[in-house]
């Protein structure tokens, strides 16, 4: 068993440029006075197509480069570290049984870093070396024996070393729930898993939320539903690689965390508001992407997913302007009351989770109250339009279905 609780001091940021198949090192991240510090190296500087990895924070320039106030780390470096569910695996991996119990904190960023998979969310990836890209990759697996790797993890349990390669792959990307990284049929997708702690359906309650998000025309990540051990896996297909004849390429992306200058801290004064002034400023089509995060914050409400925060939105960044991903982690939220709120301030101090509260921010996304209200009427009627077709094909039962209908989706509180 290992019990060693080593971290490590320094790490090399690798990244993928816009087309490339293959990482060049960026720079280096260094610790000092508990933070984590970068800068460029010579080479990359030097490099013809270069880009920043995100400008804001780090502009192409030599030397250590100063955080953004409040940050302990850059936080378009922190976009591609592992979240919850994959430092749980890690502590599982270097701490065995104590896993379950320990202190995270216990293990630096940099452990983290350099221990997750490689195949991490984005175009960066960290190494020990600036000059040999070594790639924690991993081995072939079943669902099942992911599943199975997930289930020890949760339990506390230590890992055999085949479900610790199965898991390790996936223990890069964020959120907190059981997942895994695959790759079928010349795609890769994000696989989750169900939960001992779930009181419902919550993989399938997201396959139906993304389905019904699709059908009332957003733009959001493909899903599609599978078994192992009798147990709903959902697949999500991920939007930020892209499959070529040499091989993968990646996409450099930012969280709306990143985009906003917060960390975890501050998370709580995260707004649309001040989001949509970014997006004016700095995104491709400014006039389409507000309008897509003004349908994106009706449906969240609609749907019950009052978890929008602002992590679980996201930017392509190309090296000069952002452009939006597509919606994904649309998952509705365990609810027993009516009256709720969104992770997100939406308007002003205003994060009530209601359609009042989407129609007096019009006018924030470059929409009008007819144009508000047309956005909220179709998706209300796509909703339930299509609710008993798409519930039959996550082969949702009736008592979920009951427990789902004017609860989470369309709850009489949220389509005031």
């Amino acid at each position: 068993m290992m019990t060693s609780n080593k971290n490590y001091n320094e790490a090399y940021v690798w990244i993928w440029l816009p087309g490339k198949n293959h990482p060049v090192v960026a720079g280096k991240l260094t610790t000092e006075n508990n933070k984590l510090l970068f800068n460029y190296g010579k080479s990359y500087l030097a490099r013809k197509g270069s880009i920043p990895i995100y400008d804001t924070e780090l502009p192409l320039r030599s030397g250590l480069l100063p955080l953004l106030s409040g940050l302990s780390i850059p936080n378009c470096i922190r976009d591609a570290t592992p979240d919850a569910w994959g430092r749980r695996v890690i502590i599982n991996k270097r701490l065995g049984l104590k896993g379950r119990d320990i202190d995270s904190t216990q293990l630096n960023e940099l452990t983290y870093m350099l221990e997750s998979g490689s195949d991490r969310i984005g175009a960066l990836d960290f190494q020990h070396s600036p000059t040999e890209y070594i790639p924690r990759a991993s081995s072939n697996t079943t669902l099942t024996e992911l599943l199975e790797s997930a289930e020890r993890v949760e339990k506390g349990i230590q890992l055999t070393t085949e479900l610790d390669q199965a898991l390790h792959h996936g223990s890069s990307i964020g959120g907190a729930r059981p997942k895994a990284l695959i790759e079928d049929n010349n795609k890769k997708y994000i696989a989750k898993f169900s939960s001992s702690s779930d009181l419902y359906s919550v993989i399938k309650s997201e396959f139906i939320a993304m389905r019904l998000a699709a059908l009332s025309g957003l733009n959001v990540a493909s899903v599609k539903l599978t078994e192992a051990s009798n147990k709903d896996i959902l697949l999500i297909e991920r939007f930020d690689r892209i499959a070529t004849n040499q091989g993968w390429q990646r996409k450099s992306m930012v969280s709306a965390l990143t985009i906003l200058g917060l960390d975890e801290m501050m998370a709580r004064y995260a707004s649309y508001e001040n989001l949509a002034d970014i997006i004016r400023a700095k995104f491709t089509d400014a006039p389409s992407t507000l309008k897509e995060l003004f349908s994106r914050l009706v449906f969240n409400i609609l749907s019950g997913n009052t978890d929008d925060h602002a992590r679980n939105h996201a930017a392509f960044w190309d090296g000069n302007m952002l452009t939006l991903t597509p919606a994904y982690d649309i998952c509705p939220q365990n609810r027993t009351g009516n009256e709720a709120t969104q992770a997100m301030l939406i308007n002003g101090n205003n994060n009530f989770s209601c359609m009042k509260t989407c129609i007096e921010a019009a006018g924030i996304f470059l929409l009008s109250t007819e144009e508000a209200i047309s956005i909220i009427n179709h998706q209300k009627e796509t909703i339930t339009r299509y609710w008993d077709e798409v519930c039959d094909a996550a082969e949702l039962t009736e008592i979920d279905k009951k427990l789902l209908w004017n609860r989470q989706f369309l709850n009489p509180y949220s389509v005031k």
